[in-house]
């Protein structure tokens, strides 16, 4: 059943980030939570999330501009590092409320209540419409780096603001999604390898779930560009946003 789950939503995740600001591994992150242990959801999303990234890298990596992969990339792989060590520290603390509800215990932890919030953030960045046109100057790429770098590094969260500051950059279509390919790669490699030491990446997630994953990914990505065509955009983000809301609430709740 873990599989069937993992599998729909992926692909249904994958398929929405054609319509989506957001990427693969917000959408998912929040699926993979309701089987596991926040922390391990966040470094199985990030397996699926690399994992879906180098596959675009093969089909588009030539398309990358060198520049904005060192100004922006280099400063994100960094700060990548900064957020998953305080991702690390902040999973060591204990609850800080536990209680009882139909029968079952929760409990509020730090981690839960971090990433909680920054899922109800970023929904509330689809339900508001300001927000779908939310772009920086190209001075502030180096910032946008580190900004986008460091939430990647504490929960996966990296697209929305990634591409808000590269939207700027002078890049044609092609190199704006390749380059954000690369480094979106980078920064997952980098956040992997302290995810790793901290234990998120055990065997509590079976690799063949997380194969799982990456297939039904790679479906909803060819499926959706067909299927959804009909689709609104608006409705998308406005079903997104709605869901991401649902989630965070779960989290910052104890619930999930």
């Amino acid at each position: 059943m873990d599989y069937l789950i993992i599998g729909m939503v992926a692909l249904t995740a994958s398929a929405l980030t054609l319509f989506s600001g957001f990427g693969l591994g917000t959408l998912l992150l929040p699926a993979f939570a309701l089987f596991f242990p926040v922390t391990v959801a966040i470094g199985a999303t990030a397996l699926v999330h690399l994992a879906n990234n180098l596959f675009k890298l093969t089909l588009l990596g030539k398309h990358a501009d060198p520049e904005t992969i060192f100004l922006f990339g280099l400063p994100a792989v960094v700060s990548s590092l900064v957020g998953a060590a305080l991702l690390m520290a902040v999973s060591a603390l204990p609850a800080v409320y536990s209680y009882g509800l139909a029968g079952h215990g929760f409990a509020i932890t730090p981690v839960k209540l971090t990433v909680g919030m920054l899922l109800l953030f970023f929904s509330a960045s689809e339900l508001l419409p300001a927000f779908a046109k939310l772009s920086f100057d190209k001075r502030y790429i180096f910032l946008g780096g580190l900004l986008s770098g460091f939430l990647g590094g504490l929960a996966g969260m990296q697209g929305a603001l990634r591409s808000a500051f590269l939207i700027k950059a002078g890049l044609s279509k092609e190199s704006f999604v390749a380059t954000g390919v690369v480094i979106a790669s980078m920064v997952d490699i980098s956040r992997l390898g302290l995810y790793g030491t901290a234990g998120f990446l055990d065997a509590d997630v079976a690799l063949s779930q997380v194969a799982a994953g990456c297939g039904a990914a790679f479906i909803g990505a060819f499926v959706g560009a067909r299927i959804l065509q009909k689709v609104t955009l608006r409705f998308v983000r406005i079903l997104v946003g709605i869901l991401l809301s649902i989630a965070g609430l779960g989290m910052v709740a104890g619930l999930i």
